[in-house]
């Protein structure tokens, strides 16, 4: 359950694994990119979510206190496919908190092994 209220406009349908709009209120903490260690984008997902999740508890907050997420993915299409493999490693590290978020299809990371990388901003209510 978010601690923030979810928007979602019915014309713009039915989201799935993400929230149109999250309106905030209270201390934002911006969240720097984390990429994550493993071979496969599950696995780098998996380390990356729990990097987030460990800089963000370091600055008073909690992963419902995320509003936005934005995943940076070298292969928009592996990312497609992996969504089954993903989906359990989201419920595993945010439950079924979903923030606003974009998937951005790039070129490369900083690490030329990393397939993903995860950048966020939570609110901590005041």
């Amino acid at each position: 359950m978010s601690r923030h209220r979810i928007v979602n406009p019915p014309e713009l349908g039915e989201p799935s694994g993400f929230s149109h709009a999250v309106v905030a209120d209270g201390r934002t903490i911006h969240l720097a990119g984390q990429i994550g260690q493993g071979s496969t984008l599950a696995e780098q997902f998996d380390d990356a979510a729990r990097r987030l999740i460990v800089a963000l508890r370091a600055a008073g907050g909690e992963p419902e206190d995320l509003v936005s997420l934005q995943v940076f993915v070298t292969d928009v299409a592996a990312y497609k496919a992996a969504q089954p493999s993903l989906a359990p490693v989201w419920r595993a590290h945010f439950g079924r908190h979903y923030p606003a978020m974009g998937l951005f299809g790039i070129t490369e990371l900083f690490e030329p092994e990393a397939q993903l990388e995860l950048m966020g901003v939570a609110v901590v209510a005041s």
